[in-house]
């Protein structure tokens, strides 16, 4: 499986419409995690699968999604109804009850990967408007075979920014 995971991206159409033409045809599924502040009808996301965020302020969006990709099943929030600024706990219990091997989410605009509970927990940061330690836009790609996974952050430039970067063993 591979897949481009955006979030918080505030507007900014032409860096979405960038990262869509760039991994199109290059990975499984496009994710954006909330806060885009496009509307739910934009041509955009007829190439991408996009939840609501705090700052969406339209009910077209669903607030979370479950998505299939290569027999991986992926559940994805925004965050902000997981309290996910205390805690990962609301949305790890959230993806446990869909079946899901990973929980993308956005809203801390923060790039962060762990594993909770045999879950990949995944934030992309923010695109447009990062905050906390690392002071750059990100994105990541995750990856992942029979054994692993691996999660890539870049930045806009699409240079690896490999102090982000993890790697997950897929043993339970």
């Amino acid at each position: 499986m591979k897949v481009l995971v955006i979030s918080d991206s505030h507007g900014d159409r032409e860096i979405l419409v960038e990262l869509v033409e760039r991994y199109k045809d290059k990975v499984d599924q496009i994710f954006h995690c909330g806060d885009s502040e496009l509307e739910a009808t934009d041509p955009i996301w007829d190439s991408v699968m996009a939840v609501r965020g705090n700052m969406d302020f339209t009910d077209e969006y669903k607030l979370t999604q479950i998505a299939d990709v290569k027999n991986e099943r992926i559940f994805m929030a925004h965050g902000h109804r997981f309290n996910v600024n205390h805690g990962m706990q609301e949305l790890v219990y959230a993806a446990q009850a869909e079946n899901a091997d990973y929980a993308f989410f956005g809203h801390t605009h923060q790039a962060k990967s762990e594993k909770i509970n045999n879950i990949v927990v995944l934030n992309p940061g923010s695109i447009s408007e990062p905050r906390g330690h690392y002071q750059v836009p990100t994105y990541a790609i995750v990856e992942s075979d029979e054994h692993q996974i691996a999660v890539t952050y870049y930045n806009r430039a699409h240079k690896s920014m490999d102090e982000l970067n993890s790697h997950f063993s897929k043993n339970k």
